[in-house]
């Protein structure tokens, strides 16, 4: 099984976060950030996956370190639990559209990290987050993970534009993630990642 539980503890943060790339189980997230609990709900929701999170942070300073660790706790959950990467499809893609928004997101889990973010808010904070944390956490997960991803969205409802964000990038790791069976070994002409 593709598991791993990553234990993060900071001065300014104490997050516990494990992935299951191959169960899919009811995601138990508690952040204190509840807009970002909906948010990680929904990506490992509709990416397939087990998620369990147990975070908390210097929220009385606002969120931005705990927002920020945990992209880098689950991009190193996401890292550990590919391992090799023998027999992954590495390559995904996923579009969601929520009313008048619509995300896609690009991956590539083999090992690269970059992130292309291309879109923007119309407001400063959503959900009681910094809007700008969203990219913040996007930037860490990729940058521990080992993952290039292409963000790109539009909208009009800033609630509607995150919440397609997570989706897809939930749906895209999933099937970035899967084992295919016509691969044995890891999808690079490297043979490694």
């Amino acid at each position: 099984m593709r598991e791993k539980e990553i234990i993060r503890r900071t001065k300014e943060t104490d997050i516990s976060l494990s992935i299951g790339l191959d169960n899919r189980g009811e995601p138990a997230i508690e952040t204190g950030i509840p807009f970002m609990d909906h948010m990680l709900t929904a990506c490992a929701h509709h990416g397939g996956f087990a998620l369990r999170v147990a975070a908390e942070g210097d929220l009385d300073v606002d969120a931005h370190h705990l927002v920020e660790d945990l992209g880098i706790v689950m991009g190193a959950a996401i890292r550990e639990a590919i391992g090799e990467g023998k027999g992954i499809v590495r390559f995904a893609h996923a579009a969601v559209p929520m009313d008048e928004a619509l995300a896609e997101v690009v991956l590539d889990i083999g090992g690269r990290s970059y992130l292309v973010w291309n879109g923007e808010f119309n407001g400063n904070t959503v959900g009681g987050i910094d809007t700008t944390l969203f990219r913040h956490f996007f930037e860490g997960l990729c940058g521990r993970g080992g993952i290039t991803a292409h963000i790109r969205y539009y909208g009009r409802n800033d609630h509607h534009m995150a919440e397609a964000i997570f989706k897809a990038f939930g749906i895209a790791l999933g099937r970035a993630a899967a084992i295919d069976p016509a691969k044995s070994g890891v999808p690079s002409t490297k043979g490694t990642f």
